[in-house]
């Protein structure tokens, strides 16, 4: 029988990472898109909502009663949002801490990964992020709390303090880890090409989440999903979109000076950008399961290989959690027509982050040691015989 996927869709919602972007056209209208495009579908949505950008904005909006009409726009969204049955957790970008607004751009001066703030610094930003969240939501949907916590950057791991942290301020699981990913720019350094889990929910070693703990832990990881994609398949969307108008992602034109950001220190010069390139049409390249930077026909084999993973998993139920950035979106007909493919598939639930935590702390999902498997009820489940799903 194949298993049961719990497919969660996220988005992580925020301003671009050097603080650029107008907040209505980037944030606020295509997430309004979004959520219809789900909810005519009968999908809940889970927003990653970034709030160091809002307690930034707040913290400047008497001296620029701009910001503070802005942020209480955002304030309404989630709350808009949650009332309509959709769900809100937390998403920590750090370069946001002591931000400045002069002319009316923003001027980052934080480090962008969290791993590079001391523990004292780390855990001022997320308690204070958890509180505004929790302060805001609660009177509307009473009993709401974060839970689930994604790291800005994806950045959670190697650390001694991020998990403590996180456990400490009561988060039940982090969606931080990606198989596959590495970055080395000229921001961060990133590398979780070797995660020995990356597909169903394990205890992480409290100093390595990249590394299975032996024991239960005091907090769970469920890894974002990832999938790979062939190189012939990179090459017939890079050959499209060379002819046709790129229309569904934004442009670097469109997004100014920000794609710098992201620019690859491992290919530097035309020679190394050349071999990266040959590369990916080779080998192919492995990366988040993220519905915002795929066309359908991509989406599409995303989709065969989660359930090509899950088999290989073989547990009966497994939370799938997708990564969305509605940012960069421009066209969303490619994500409608993923949407109405889940809507329509049998072995697919859609639930929210915090009904993720519901089902760990009922103990519906195993959670994966590296002795096997047992769950937070106290049940124990037999191991599959190939435990390890890892890129």
């Amino acid at each position: 029988m194949a298993p049961k996927l719990y497919f969660v869709i996220t988005d992580d919602w925020e301003l671009r990472g050097n603080g650029s972007g107008d907040p209505r056209q980037i944030q606020f209208a295509p997430l309004r898109t979004f959520l219809r495009i789900l909810g005519e579908h009968g999908i809940p949505g889970s927003i990653n909502a970034e709030v160091m950008q809002q307690l930034t904005f707040r913290k400047y909006q008497t001296q620029y009663p701009e910001l503070e009409t802005l942020a209480d726009e955002w304030d309404g969204i989630l709350c808009e949002a949650v009332r309509a049955g959709h769900d809100v957790q937390l998403h920590v970008h750090s370069q946001w801490r002591e931000a400045v607004y002069a002319d009316g751009r923003w001027r980052l001066k934080g480090n962008w990964s969290i791993l590079d703030h001391p523990p004292e610094e780390a855990y001022a930003m997320i308690s204070r992020c958890k509180a505004y969240l929790e302060s805001l939501l609660g009177p509307v949907r009473p009993g709401y709390r974060c839970v689930a916590y994604r790291s800005g950057a994806w950045c959670i791991a190697p650390s001694d303090h991020m998990l403590p942290i996180l456990s400490e301020l009561g988060f039940v699981f982090d969606t931080s880890i990606v198989g596959g990913m590495r970055f080395n720019t000229r921001n961060l350094y990133l590398d979780y090409t070797a995660c020995e889990e990356s597909f169903v929910p394990f205890y992480p070693d409290m100093r390595d989440a990249r590394r299975v703990a032996p024991t239960p832990q005091p907090i769970i990881s469920v890894p974002t999903s990832h999938f790979h994609q062939s190189g012939w398949s990179l090459l017939k969307r890079d050959f499209k979109e060379r002819i046709v108008p790129k229309r569904q992602f934004a442009t670097n034109a469109q997004m100014g000076n920000f794609s710098e950001e992201w620019k690859d220190l491992d290919a530097p010069g035309m020679l190394g950008l050349i071999k990266k390139a040959a590369s990916r049409y080779v080998r192919g390249v492995t990366r988040a399961s993220d519905i915002s930077a795929c066309d359908y026909p991509t989406l599409r084999a995303m989709l065969s290989s989660i359930r090509e993973q899950a088999c290989r998993a073989g547990l009966p139920e497994v939370p799938v959690v997708l990564v969305n950035h509605t940012k960069d979106v421009r066209d969303f007909s490619h994500i409608e027509k993923f949407v109405r493919d889940l809507a329509l598939a049998p072995d697919v639930h859609c639930i929210t982050l915090t009904e993720v935590a519901d089902r760990l702390l009922r103990g519906s999902f195993p959670i994966r040691t590296r002795q096997g498997y047992g769950t937070l009820a106290g049940a124990q489940v037999v191991a599959p015989a190939n435990t390890a799903t890892a890129s």
